[in-house]
C-alpha cells in the first residue's frame, strides 16, 4: 500500500513539475511564463517532498521532518521571488500581452492628482 501511495505522489509531483517547466518554455511573455515555475512547480515539489516524508518515516527511524523545512522554505521564497521578478519587469517595462496598469504608465500620476496639479 505504501509503495502505491509513494508512486502516485511521485507521478503527481513529476507531472506538476513537467507542466510548470512546459509553461516556462511555451507561454508568450514574461508575466505568463512566471506562473509556470511559481505555481505548478511548487505543487510538484510539494508532492515529491510529501513522498519523501512518507518514505523516510516508514523506514523505522521515526518521523522525518527535514522535508518540512524544505517545504516551508520553498513556500516562503517562491511567492516572494515571483513578486520581486514581476515588480522588476514592470519597472523595466518588459513587453506584455496585456496592457500595463495605469500606475505603471505614470507612477507619479496619483501623487500629482492629490496635489491638485
Amino acid at each position: 500500500m505504501l509503495e502505491i501511495m509513494l508512486s502516485v505522489l511521485i507521478v503527481v509531483g513529476a507531472l506538476f513539475t513537467f507542466i510548470g517547466s512546459l509553461g516556462l518554455a511555451r507561454l508568450d511573455d514574461f508575466y505568463t511564463r512566471l506562473h509556470g515555475p511559481t505555481k505548478a512547480t511548487t505543487l510538484g515539489v510539494g508532492a515529491l517532498l510529501i513522498a519523501s516524508v512518507l518514505y523516510f518515516s516508514s523506514r523505522g527511524e521515526g518521523l522525518s521532518l527535514h522535508e518540512v523545512l524544505v517545504t516551508l522554505f520553498l513556500f516562503i521564497t517562491a511567492p516572494v521571488s515571483a513578486h520581486l521578478l514581476a515588480k522588476a519587469a514592470l519597472h523595466l517595462r518588459v513587453r506584455s500581452i496585456a496592457p500595463p496598469p495605469a500606475e505603471a504608465e505614470d507612477p507619479l500620476a496619483d501623487t500629482r492628482a492629490r496635489a491638485g496639479e
